[in-house]
């Protein structure tokens, strides 16, 4: 089968190549899935760079974290999918392997395809989507009245926040830059910045929830909008959080998603009932896999860039 992988941990335009590699092998809990599209990421790019890894491949590495496909054969041990179904699937970050034309999936990572979406906009939803509820009901308590501050709302997680904590009953704003304040306001943000004409912790503040998807300054200025007690969750780092907390009385919270089939199902819901949409911005051939991974690289998307893997 064709498939993007990488013999050596780099930059990506060096080391990301297409090539033919075994289907892999299924397990008595795993799903083959025939890949129809594939979602792509930041967390793609560092694994590339070895940023996630702690030694180098063992061989050619099938890159890529997510997708959507058709199952095209089950284990033994399966009981919730049969060949033929549509589903999509946040893939175990041990693995990886969405970027090919077949994957293997343990069952408890897999969800039925929501049937309105296309395998591209599916494709696009399950790291971003499951980041967010994460971030919004795990790592955070937002419920009915919940005031939430959301950085970076028209990128992959962004946009995916601002929908589920709208169904969650929030009130939000949003940052966003000038060409995506409409889009941004249309997902059901409440207020939205843009980012370059006003600074968001001098008309913002008695938050109780700040999602930070982009860290750096905006995550500094972020610990001042919040009430005491207030909690600041990020998808990257957050220097010195202990000291952060004490010093404004908040609970600072950095984390990384997980695979969940059960959320994803979730998920699945709220697409069917018109609450949560992906916004998808560019799709890229297998072939071009390397080019996807660049775009993403260099950041400012509006939306979800994909692989397109089968017709």
């Amino acid at each position: 089968m064709k498939a993007a992988v990488i013999d050596q941990y780099g930059q990506v335009r060096d080391v990301v190549r297409v090539a033919d590699v075994p289907v892999p092998a299924v397990g008595p809990r795993d799903v083959l899935i025939e890949v129809r599209a594939a979602g792509v990421n930041p967390v793609d790019h560092l694994i590339v760079k070895g940023f996630l890894s702690a030694g180098a491949p063992t061989g050619p590495l099938v890159i890529g974290n997510e997708l959507a496909g058709v199952v095209a054969e089950v284990g033994g041990e399966v009981t919730r999918f049969a060949v033929g179904d549509e589903v999509f699937a946040r893939v175990d970050p041990r693995v990886g392997g969405a970027f090919a034309e077949y994957v293997a999936v343990d069952q408890s990572l897999v969800a039925t395809k929501p049937s309105g979406l296309t395998f591209e906009e599916a494709a696009s939803l399950p790291l971003v989507a499951l980041t967010a509820l994460q971030a919004l009901t795990e790592q955070a308590d937002v419920r009915a009245g919940t005031r939430v501050l959301i950085h970076g709302a028209a990128g992959g997680v962004g946009s995916a926040a601002v929908q589920i904590a709208k169904q969650l009953g929030a009130e939000v704003v949003a940052t966003a830059s000038a060409g995506s304040v409409e889009l941004v306001r249309e997902l059901g943000a409440d207020r939205v910045i843009d980012y370059r004409a006003e600074k968001f912790d001098e008309i913002v503040s008695d938050v109780d929830v700040v999602l930070d998807t982009i860290g750096g300054e905006t995550q500094e200025r972020s610990f001042g909008v919040l009430k005491p007690g207030g909690t600041l969750v990020s998808i990257v780092p957050i220097p010195d959080a202990e000291a952060k907390q004490a010093q404004w009385n908040v609970r600072a919270r950095s984390f990384y998603m997980r695979p969940h089939g059960e959320q994803l199902a979730h998920l699945a819901g709220l697409v069917e009932s018109g609450q949560l949409r992906p916004i998808l911005e560019t799709v890229f051939p297998l072939d071009e896999a390397s080019e996807a991974l660049q775009k993403v690289e260099r950041g400012g998307a509006r939306g979800k860039t994909v692989i397109g893997v089968r017709a």
